[in-house]
C-alpha cells in the first residue's frame, strides 16, 4: 500500500468533531494504532508497563521471564514490549518497595529473580485504577487494563466499558458520515476499507454491549446501590 501524507480535499468532511477525512480514519488497526485528525491516539495514554507489572503480579508472584512470557502470548493483540523494557520496569519497582524480590535457586540452572507484590504496590495500582483514562485512549491501553479487571471494582470496570463504548461509537458515526459522503466513483479499495473499518467498529460495540451486561449481571445488591 502507498503511503500517503494528506488525504484528497473531497474525501473530507464536517463532522461535529471537526473535520475527519476518510484517510484519517483508515489509519486505525484492532493495536490501537489510531490517528484522528493528525493526532496519535496514544497520546497521554500510553501502555504503562510499570501498572501491568504490577496488576500481573496482584495474581501470583512472577520472575521477569515470566512477565515478559506473558506479555508476548499476546503480542498480536497488544503488541509485545521491546527486549530490555521489562527487566527495568521490575528494577524501579523493587527501588521503589512496590514489589520485594526473592531469588530462587535451581540446581544446574541459572537462579530466578521472584517479584512479589508488597501493600504499597497494591496501593499504588489502585490509585493507578481509579485515575480518570483520556478520551483518546487506544484499544490497546484498552485492552491492557482489561486484562487487569479483577483488580477493578465492577463500578470502575463498568465505567472502563461505557468509555471505551463511547469511544467506539463515535469513531462509527463518523465512518457512517463519511460512507454518506462517498459516491459511486470512489476507489473500490476505499469503499472496502470503509466497510471493513465499520465492521470492526459494529463487532466491538456488540462484545461490549454484551460485556455491559453479564457485568450488572454479576453487581452484588452493595455494588448496585
Amino acid at each position: 500500500m502507498v503511503k500517503r501524507d494528506r488525504a484528497p480535499a473531497d474525501l473530507t468532511i464536517v463532522v461535529s468533531s471537526g473535520k475527519i477525512s476518510l484517510y484519517d480514519l483508515y489509519r486505525y488497526d484492532i493495536a490501537g494504532n489510531a490517528m484522528l485528525c493528525g493526532e496519535s491516539a496514544m497520546s497521554g495514554s500510553a501502555i504503562n508497563l510499570r501498572y501491568f507489572s504490577l496488576g500481573l503480579l496482584t495474581q501470583q508472584p512472577m520472575s521477569g521471564y515470566d512477565v515478559k512470557r506473558f506479555l508476548k502470548s499476546l503480542s498480536w493483540l497488544i503488541g509485545g514490549p521491546s527486549s530490555g523494557s521489562v527487566y527495568p520496569a521490575l528494577r524501579a519497582l523493587l527501588q521503589d518497595d512496590l514489589v520485594t524480590m526473592d531469588v530462587e535457586l535451581r540446581q544446574d540452572r541459572p537462579p530466578r529473580k521472584i517479584y512479589t507484590i508488597t501493600d504499597a504496590g497494591r496501593h499504588e495500582l489502585e490509585q493507578w485504577i481509579d485515575r480518570p483514562v483520556g478520551p483518546g485512549t487506544s484499544m490497546k491501553a484498552f485492552m491492557m487494563r482489561l486484562m487487569l479487571a479483577s483488580n477493578f471494582s465492577r463500578a470502575r470496570l463498568t465505567a472502563h466499558l461505557q468509555q471505551r463504548r463511547s469511544q467506539v461509537a463515535g469513531h462509527q458515526l463518523a465512518l457512517e458520515q463519511i460512507g454518506a459522503a462517498l459516491d459511486e466513483s470512489a476507489d473500490l479499495g476505499q469503499r472496502l476499507a470503509l466497510d471493513y473499518a465499520l465492521s470492526v467498529a459494529r463487532a466491538e460495540l456488540g462484545w461490549l454491549d454484551g460485556a455491559l451486561d453479564q457485568v450488572s449481571q454479576e453487581l452484588s445488591p452493595v455494588e448496585v446501590e
